[in-house]
């Protein structure tokens, strides 16, 4: 069992690796094609604003201005349990640097469940937070 497990983490760390390339990639170059990547269902949460729905998705991510993307930090674990048991299915942790046309660089955290349809990798939820510094931390 434990080397079962081991060999999941090791399965999602590496699947996690070639999507949030693809995803980033997609985003700041290629937008128009981001809806390929959801589920029709999929779910976006963005900076605590929701979104259902693929299609709703692609005009919501057209509509913002161009950006860059830098990760910094990446994690992913298999989820396993009797209501995932015949999908493989992986949550992804990011954290890194996102700047939006002329703005000012910021911290990024960003949360994707996805899982596999066929040979492609589609994403069931995510949820995308801007890491804004407040001023008066005391």
């Amino acid at each position: 069992m434990e080397q079962d497990l081991k060999s999941k983490i090791d399965e999602a760390c590496r699947t996690a690796e070639e999507f949030t390339k693809l995803y980033y990639e997609s985003i700041d170059k290629r937008r128009y094609l981001i809806s390929r990547l959801y589920l029709d269902t999929g779910t976006l949460i963005w900076n605590g604003n929701g979104i259902d729905g693929k299609d709703n998705i692609q005009k919501f991510w057209t509509e913002l201005p161009p950006s860059e993307h830098n990760v910094f930090t990446l994690d992913a674990q298999p989820i396993t349990g009797p209501e995932v048991a015949n999908q493989l299915t992986f949550l992804v942790k990011v954290g890194g640097h996102v700047k939006y046309d002329d703005e000012t660089t910021k911290p990024f955290n960003q949360s994707f469940l996805i899982t596999a349809m066929g040979d492609k990798w589609k994403i069931v939820s995510d949820c995308f937070r801007v890491q804004e510094i407040a001023d008066n931390m005391s």
